[in-house]
């Protein structure tokens, strides 16, 4: 925790301006920015950044739609094939079903070979089967004879009644989606059966959940659109892939990757997230801690805990063994000699002759594993549970708090709109954080300077989301709670929307930085990273943090430190860059 002298004082934030946003307010009182500004900013280079970082925010590739969306783009293909190959509406439909909803798909194939397309598909041009001038048929599933009218067949004129298609019907409608593509009862006839016939002869209750299947079939079968995966969600995405990143934001206010569907995951990648719930899942973890925590019982071989302080075991039933925790031996064989039953030096004798040399090692390693991954996991589930917190506090900041205190402090709610972006920023740095420590986890150890510097831009990143999230949660409330206007609440709104922007800039940078790897950061660059201080002036109201290399000095007027006879250190990020280089490979600025 920072000291008092590093908290935002909302009366300082009156030296708040724009000269800050562009670097010109050195002298700002707020602890929080000088730290973004002093290293963390310079790092990832934020005032040349600043063009891509706004176009990136602007990147949205892709749009959101609603029940009445989908079936207003499934019935325009609909059309658009139905016009330009001058077929009926229904085989226009039957078309695209089997071409996953791809209207150029269907227009090649259909232009390229339409008989083949039509003997794929089931579309007869004539019926093999030609009805008797008779009155009367005989049905070819029941075989019982009923009047012309109350026989119908499909295209290829297999005469059936009409109780057995709707039986024909329901069965396999409840058997699931495969109905979509429903051929003629008779085994050696491939006709489709369309979705006219269903809306005559199949029950009401059978009919609707063909439309549902049908709905459903234009997302689920185009690669393009996938279902919101949020329980309950009946919101649809359309996704054009090949620019920007695969996070998705539904209007249920849940945000997924395309690419994998599960929850947003940026900065790691798919494959990282595949493996890290795995491994909150499996049963490797149950293992590791029995390896830990538990020894088997010499006689069964079931894992005993050690749960109370002496050293005799006993099993439990039926084996009810009873042995030595320390050496695994049976209880008779302890006494006198071996040191007296509760101080077994036997363990100790075969420890030094080797005995136990493998089985330690053993559980001690998966001591180890299992305490890393126990941090690891630890901080990842509490930043999860501090993003649900936070989203239900913004819930109730929409719901409840907006409109109490424009109320009080006599401001329009459209004035208030900063505080709802705090919070929406505060739940989606939570996200980010929760998976910086499964990217944490999966960084390889050998990977030092990664490794230091990484833990070092993800301390930043904490320090400066507990700011904010403690202005927008705690120093809120006192104007909540407020009996009228309140003078300082104009510095508060400057301060918290301060806040709210230079997270945002450090969180949008930080994810970039960690999607490419820290690429920039090699064995050259650890002399760069190994080192963070702190410092406060004297008058406590700026902190400044960096990395410095060991050893390096500063120039007086120039860009760039010499840190010795091989690299020289960048002024503006510190990073250590080989002597012949005139550019920083870190943030690209020019060397003086």
């Amino acid at each position: 925790m920072d000291s008092e002298d590093d908290m935002h004082d909302a009366n300082d934030v009156e030296s708040l301006d724009d000269g800050f946003y562009s670097g010109e307010n050195e002298d700002a009182p707020l602890g929080f920015y000088s730290d973004y500004d002093d290293d963390a900013d310079d790092y990832f280079d934020d005032a040349d950044d600043s063009d891509r970082t706004e176009s990136h925010r602007m990147e949205q590739n892709f749009t959101i739609l609603k029940e009445s969306d989908v079936r207003q783009r499934q019935e325009d293909d609909i059309c658009r094939v139905s016009t330009v190959l001058s077929i009926s509406r229904v085989a226009s439909s039957i078309l695209l079903r089997h071409y996953n909803w791809s209207v150029s798909k269907v227009h090649d194939a259909w232009f390229a070979d339409e008989d083949r397309v039509r003997k794929a598909v089931g579309l007869l041009d004539k019926p093999v089967v030609q009805f008797p001038n008779a009155s009367e048929l005989t049905c070819g599933i029941c075989f019982e004879t009923h009047p012309r009218s109350w026989i119908a067949s499909a295209a290829c004129g297999h005469p059936y009644c009409i109780t057995c298609w709707a039986g024909y019907f329901s069965t396999s409608i409840n058997d699931g989606p495969g109905c979509l593509m429903l051929r003629c009862p008779d085994p050696a006839c491939g006709a489709v059966v369309g979705q006219d016939m269903i809306n005559t002869l199949a029950p009401d209750e059978d009919k609707e959940k063909y439309s549902r299947y049908l709905l459903r079939s234009y997302i689920e079968d185009n690669k393009k659109t996938k279902w919101c995966p949020a329980p309950g969600c009946e919101y649809a995405v359309n996704f054009d892939a090949g620019s920007g990143s695969y996070d998705v934001s539904c209007l249920c206010s849940y945000s997924f990757c395309w690419n994998c569907t599960e929850e947003a995951h940026r900065p790691v990648d798919c494959g990282t997230v595949s493996k890290w719930i795995l491994k909150n899942t499996a049963e490797s973890e149950n293992m590791n801690w029995i390896l830990a925590n538990s020894k088997p019982c010499p006689k069964c071989k079931r894992p005993i805990e050690k749960n109370q302080g002496c050293m005799h075991m006993t099993c439990t039933p039926p084996c009810k063994f009873e042995f030595c925790w320390l050496c695994l031996g049976a209880w008779t064989d302890h006494g006198e000699r071996t040191g007296g039953f509760y101080a077994c030096n036997r363990y100790e004798t075969a420890k030094q002759e080797g005995v136990y040399d493998e089985a330690e090692r053993r559980r001690e390693m998966a001591k180890n594993s299992l305490e890393r991954y126990t941090h690891y996991y630890e901080r990842w589930a509490s930043n999860q549970s501090s993003r649900q917190k936070a989203l239900a506090d913004l819930q109730q900041m929409q719901t409840v708090h907006i409109e109490k205190l424009s109320d009080k402090q006599c401001q329009p709610e459209s004035q208030l709109k900063f505080i709802t972006e705090a919070w929406l920023q505060i739940v989606e740095c939570r996200r980010v954080l929760k998976w910086t420590y499964a990217y944490g986890y999966y960084l390889p150890e050998q990977e030092k300077a990664k490794k230091q510097f990484f833990e070092y831009l993800q301390g930043e990143a904490e320090s400066g989301l507990e700011r904010l999230h403690q202005c927008a949660e705690k120093e809120l409330q006192q104007f909540l709670n407020a009996d009228g206007p309140s003078k300082e609440f104009n510095d508060f709104r400057t301060k918290l929307a301060g806040l709210t922007s230079v997270t945002k800039n450090y969180f949008e940078n930080l994810v970039r930085a960690l999607e490419n790897g820290l690429s920039d950061v090699d064995s050259h660059g650890a002399a760069a990273c190994s080192k963070t201080t702190s410092s406060k002036n004297v008058g406590g109201s700026s902190k400044g943090r960096g990395i410095r290399g060991k050893g390096t000095t500063r120039t007086s007027g120039g860009s760039s430190r010499i840190t010795d006879d091989n690299y020289w250190s960048c002024e503006h990020c510190t990073y250590a860059n080989a002597r012949s280089a005139t550019t920083c490979q870190m943030c690209q600025h020019q060397r003086q």
